[in-house]
Formats: C-alpha cells, structure tokens, sequence
C-alpha cells in the first residue's frame, strides 16, 4: 500500500453563515485506522468530501504525497470516500440497482477487488438486483461497506458506517475491517457515533466541534490526558484546582468532575478522592457535549 501523506492545509468551507470547515490543518499518516468523531453539523461529511476532492473548499489545500488531490486523477485513485446512501427521491443512487452501484465501483476505482465485493455481498445478504431506494436503513450501510472495502483504495473513508446495522452485522464490519486493515496496511479514516463498540479499532482519533480540529492524536495518548475526580465537594475542588474542568456532576455533598489532567496527576496529589480513566466516549462527551466550566 501506498506511503504518502494525505494532507490538508488551512482548510475552510462555508454554508450560508456557517463555517463546516474552520482552518483545518490535518495530516494523514499511512497504515492506521483513525477515528473521525464529532456531533451532528460538526463538519466530519464536509471534511472527508474535501479530503478527496468530492467537495472544493473555499480555502486551503489537500495534497497527496506532494500532489494536489483536486483533478489529479493519480491522486484520486489511491483514494475512496464511501458516504452515506439515501433513499429519498433525487439522490443520485437511489434509482440504480446494487450491482449497478458496485459496478460504477470497479469502474472507478483502479484497485478494485471484484472477489473481495462478491463476498461482501454475500457476507451481508444483500440482494444485488435490489434499486438502492428499496433497502432498510441497514442495507444501505452494507452496500458502502463493500464498495469501501472492495475498492482497496490505500486511502478509504466511510462516514457512519454501521447506520441502520444490527449488532451483529456491526460485529461482522469490524472484524472484517480489522482483518482487512492487516492483510493490507490500508490507511482507513471511519467517522461513527457509536463510540463504545468503534472505539478499540481507532488507534488515531480526530474529534471536530463546529468546524474545528480541536484533537488529532493516538486514542491511548488522548484518553491518557484526562481523568474523572469523585468524592466530597471540598475534597474534589482542592484535587481540580488549577486544572481545567470540563464538567461537573454534584449530588448532596459527593461531585464527580471530569479534568483534563491523568490518573497517574491526580492521585499523587494525595487528596480523599477517587480518580479513575475516561472511555473515548466519556472523553468525547466531556469536549463536545458541555460548555467547560471553572471550580
């Protein structure tokens, strides 16, 4: 698989006065499956479009290896955006068939697996001479799923992959992603909000709130600079001062706060509260789902 960066600089768009993109700069190492996470209207469709050229921004630049990605036809073809089907009337795939849709596939991408696809399409029991518009919520998923994996791009993102999936289809995408991913070395970029059952594949994360990039590192590291401090109010506020607090619960006397600060910090403080590790979903939440606060 491919070596090269895929990079952006700078990177804006705007709707109306609504900034999807707000000066991204990202790079985008070979060979790790990255986790693009953020809340809905963050910018995530609006930044995998741009990274492969589906979409222009009104600023900045992508490149791939030290190409641009913008009308570079050898650039676009180590990448693959699969996004989200639609049903509704309009969409530009609701009316073709499956095989059709996973036809324009082969044609498009060079490194096509048409084996691989065939399997795929088995493997989630797709009926290939359905019309897109006529499948569940589910199907629709699976059919990105195999035009994603069976394009073998070295650069492949999917955004919210397992919409609509049972559990264990959902089980089926990730242990099919992960095998692929180590036959392969592909570079895979998966945007989902379902954090809990993503989160032990992503060894990257990038987490957008409105437009920005306010993260981009490996998932351990992150989860690493944050921590939860529980015990009495007074015992809590003397563990947190002079770190930041991104959110606090408080019930009676006992509060429990969510510190951007490590395990390993807070408790050689030596205080009387109880200091433990953050999910990627609790850490998630704590960035994007509250105003921070002070204590």
């Amino acid at each position: 698989m491919s070596g090269k960066l895929l990079r952006s600089v700078g990177l804006c768009k705007t709707y109306g006065k609504v900034k999807a993109l707000d000066n991204i700069y990202l790079t985008l190492e070979p060979g790790h499956i990255y986790g693009l996470i953020g809340r809905n209207g963050a910018g995530k469709t609006t930044l995998l479009a741009a990274l492969t050229a589906q979409l222009p921004p009104d600023e900045g630049r992508v490149t791939y290896g030290s190409e641009p990605v913008w009308e570079n036809e050898k650039a676009l073809a180590d990448l693959c955006f699969s996004r989200e089907l639609s049903g509704k009337l309009g969409s530009s795939s609701n009316g073709l068939r499956v095989r059709d849709h996973l036809r324009a596939g082969r044609m498009f991408y060079p490194h096509w697996d048409e084996e691989y696809a065939r399997r795929l399409v088995q493997q989630f029991g797709l009926d290939d001479k359905k019309r897109i518009s006529a499948l569940s919520k589910g199907m629709m998923s699976a059919v990105t799923i195999v035009l994603a994996l069976a394009s073998r791009a070295p650069v492949t993102m999917m955004d919210e992959p397992v919409a609509g999936l049972d559990i264990v289809a959902r089980e089926d995408f990730y242990r099919l992603l992960l095998e692929d991913y180590a036959a392969t070395g592909r570079t895979f970029v998966i945007s989902t909000h379902i954090l809990e059952e993503a989160a032990p594949v992503f060894e990257k994360v990038l987490i957008l709130k409105e437009g920005r990039l306010i993260e981009d590192c490996d998932t351990d590291a992150l989860l690493a600079r944050f921590c939860a401090v529980s015990g009495r109010d007074d015992a809590v506020a003397a563990a947190c001062e002079g770190y930041e607090v991104l959110h606090t619960e408080t019930l009676g006397r006992q509060t429990m706060c969510t510190v951007r600060a490590s395990v390993e910090t807070m408790a050689a403080r030596g205080l009387d509260v109880d200091c433990t590790a953050l999910s990627l979903q609790k850490v998630f939440v704590a960035l994007c789902g509250h105003e921070r606060e002070g204590l």
